[in-house]
């Protein structure tokens, strides 16, 4: 009877492993399947997976709604006329943009870049430019400076800056015709801007740094006001959309050189487009390099380059071409400056280990 009973319980153990192998063989089928359906619904991207909660989208916008303060000072101190070269170029760059994206066949996203650009473009020019120029500028800024590259993300140079370029090299009569703030009629008072060679401070020096800091010279329509460059710098890098590195690199980098060479601080600093290109410009994510190290380099570079030009260069100004001079040297800079990898040994000392 054991032996009969020790029989029929292996045939039930039996059966029941061979139910339980079956049920698990379902269950393995049921989780391959679905797991089939997950790889085939879900696009794994490379790294990084970190997620900040935050658009490329949206940080365009909150990167053009800080450009709402150097616009405003321009349309206070030049009048009207500065909101016409500010329409004229954004509505160009978004017009363009459409009709490249139509012609490539590629889907057409508002994402705020080309309105950046068209803004950015129009905040370096002169207040009275012709506006068929500004849209020449705006067209070539989206046209061959970005879109030419492949778009938003492929560009070697800011576009922006590539447009104002252009616009210096073919048309350096009008972009070189600056105009005293408030006189935006048809009789308006030229000046030479506070870099020429032509310009005499009137007044006291600490006049003359107040007009500095808040914006009452003549220069570029939305370069002058140093005040409210920096309260945009501040709230791009309290919302973390710039890295204070470039900035503040760039503009102790010429303090730096103004020292040396025994130059006027406070004049070099606020003077010109320096603030507004190092908060603006330089900190553009597709042209500045990735790395720490490396943004403080390209930061040292722009610094050094745009003090030398405007010491010793034919031209007063020199943050234009110095950020576009270093936008060609990104991609060295983010191939020889790369980040240790945690735990790395160098090949001869893992062989030594061993």
């Amino acid at each position: 009877m054991n032996e009969i009973n020790k029989e029929n319980i292996n045939e039930d153990n039996s059966k029941n492993n061979v139910l339980n192998d079956s049920k698990a063989d379902e269950v393995s089928s049921e989780a391959a399947k679905e797991s089939i359906i997950v790889r085939e619904n879900n696009f794994i991207s490379q790294s990084p997976h970190i997620w900040r909660g935050i658009s490329s989208a949206k940080i365009m916008y909150i990167f053009f709604a800080s450009l709402i303060f150097p616009s405003v000072a321009a349309v206070y101190f030049f009048g009207l006329r500065a909101l016409w070269v500010m329409l004229a170029s954004t509505i160009t760059s978004v017009v363009v943009e459409l009709i490249i994206k139509k012609a490539r066949k590629k889907n057409f996203k508002m994402d705020g870049s080309a309105l950046i650009t068209g803004l950015l473009l129009a905040l370096t020019l002169p207040p009275r430019i012709p506006i068929w120029m500004v849209v020449i500028g705006a067209a070539f800024s989206i046209a061959l400076a970005k879109e030419a590259f492949g778009g938003l993300g492929y560009n070697i140079f800011n576009p922006a800056l590539a447009g104002r370029a252009f616009l210096a090299i073919c048309f350096p009569t009008f972009m070189t015709q600056w105009y005293l703030p408030g006189n935006s009629g048809i009789d308006a008072v030229t000046s030479a801007s506070p870099l020429g060679e032509s310009f005499v401070a009137e007044g006291s020096k600490i006049a003359f740094y107040r007009d500095l800091f808040f914006g009452n010279v003549a220069g570029s329509i939305g370069e002058t006001s140093a005040m409210l460059i920096i309260i945009a710098g501040i709230l791009l890098i309290a919302f973390r959309i710039i890295d204070w590195k470039i900035p503040l690199v760039y503009v102790a980098t010429v303090v730096i050189m103004s020292l040396i060479f025994g130059e006027d601080i406070l004049f070099q600093v606020m003077a010109g487009g320096l603030l507004f290109g190092a908060v603006f410009m330089a900190t553009d994510y597709v042209t500045s390099p990735v790395t720490g190290l490396g943004r403080i380099v390209f930061a040292i570079g722009c610094g050094l380059i745009t003090f030398l030009i405007r010491r010793f260069g034919a031209m007063p100004e020199g943050v234009c071409f110095s950020i576009l001079v270093m936008n060609g040297f990104t991609p060295l800079i983010d191939k020889y400056i790369r980040p240790k990898p945690f735990g790395y040994v160098k090949p001869q000392k893992a062989k030594q280990a061993k």
